[in-house]
């Protein structure tokens, strides 16, 4: 019989947006003023 709680707890997506969102806030930090929406697309891979 297969153990109901053994799954896994991983999910793709959710890993991609908290690396986006980590790197984010890295970039953030090491700034000393705000980051420019160009700056901020460039981080999060956002294509124009």
């Amino acid at each position: 019989m297969a153990d109901q709680f053994d799954v896994t707890l991983e999910d793709g997506d959710l890993l991609v947006e908290v690396e986006l969102t980590t790197n984010l806030i890295i970039a953030a930090s090491n700034s000393d003023e705000r980051l420019s929406l160009e700056e901020i697309d460039r981080i999060l891979g956002v294509l124009h």
